[in-house]
């Protein structure tokens, strides 16, 4: 029981819980701003219709769902930011270069 205990305290598995759960409710948060601002504006930019979600192109019988994909696209980014900046406010990037000079 001592060396879990130890692995957990030395490897920081309590931290990334914590990250993991942040991270769930960041992405929520994300998702619906993305969602239910950043599409529609988009969408009503390029001409679609409704949501940026629903934008699609024809080729012969089949519908291409390039809104859908641009959508996923933007969220990613916004998170991929939101995890950038959180990391450089917090300082944790430095917390590595102290570990690899040790």
């Amino acid at each position: 029981m001592k060396g879990f205990l130890d692995f957990i305290r030395e490897q920081g598995v309590v931290g990334l819980a914590v990250g993991f759960i942040l991270g769930g409710a960041v992405s929520k948060v994300v998702a619906g701003l993305v969602t239910d601002i950043i599409n529609p504006i988009i969408g009503v930019a390029l001409g679609a219709a409704g949501e940026l979600k629903s934008a699609t192109f024809a080729i012969g019988p089949v519908q291409i769902l390039w809104g859908d994909f641009v959508s996923i696209l933007i969220d990613f980014v916004i998170i991929a930011l939101v995890v950038y900046f959180g990391v450089k406010f917090i300082g944790l990037d430095k917390l590595d270069k102290k570990k690899e000079n040790a």
